[in-house]
């Protein structure tokens, strides 16, 4: 049996994996990492509320089999670039250096389509570098997903995202061949990918682009 942690359960792709992986018979216990406790309450569940910006004073408590890193937000949401860059770049790879410390042998990245270290797009370019740094830690297996828009109900209102999903699901027809890369996806199959992907312990560094996981 294993135990599993994720940061970023908060989220939008967070939820939906915390819920499959409590349901999910392969891991008899989950950990999360978050600001504010949660409102669920499961007996293979185990809450942490820390501060990210001191993450090394719960070093003791990243231990497991496998991370599942869920950790974003938007520009918008955070206020700038610097917030925007510590949510996704800073608190995830601060995490996983000490994760590896503790010989967490496989880090799960929910990371994005299009992410690249070198990209002129600054939200692209923060993916990619945060890929990187966590790419170069060496974990046994180190697998990034690249969703495209994420399908599913957020608690928190995105009017341009909104009417993006609109039109995405609207044209789903279209994005065949190799626009596929490109088409939304539903989070919920964001994290069953993530779960069959750490479940196979296969080594070394794997990107899962869009369409594999649809």
């Amino acid at each position: 049996m294993k135990t599993a942690i994720i940061i970023g359960a908060s989220g939008l792709t967070g939820k939906a994996l915390l819920y499959q992986l409590l349901q999910n018979d392969h891991y008899n216990k989950v950990i999360i990492f978050v600001r504010k406790e949660l409102a669920i309450s499961h007996a293979k569940l185990t809450q942490h509320c820390v501060d990210f910006d001191s993450l090394h004073q719960y070093r003791e408590w990243i231990k497991g089999d496998v991370i599942f890193c869920c950790m974003g937000t938007t520009i918008k949401t955070a206020g700038s670039q610097e917030a925007f860059k510590k949510v996704d770049y800073t608190y995830p790879t601060e995490f996983a250096k000490l994760a590896k410390e503790n010989n967490v042998p496989i880090f799960c990245l929910q990371s994005s389509l299009g992410a690249d270290d070198h990209s002129s797009n600054f939200y692209l370019k923060t993916k990619g570098e945060t890929e990187k740094a966590i790419r170069d830690l060496n974990f046994t297996s180190f697998v990034t997903f690249r969703p495209s828009m994420l399908l599913g109900n957020r608690s928190e209102f995105r009017l341009g995202e909104k009417i993006g999903k609109v039109l995405m699901q609207a044209l789903s027809f279209a994005f065949i061949g190799k626009l596929k890369r490109y088409k939304a996806i539903h989070v919920n199959q964001v994290a069953s990918a993530m779960i069959q992907h750490a479940k196979s312990d296969k080594a070394g560094n794997i990107i899962i682009e869009n369409e594999e996981m649809l």
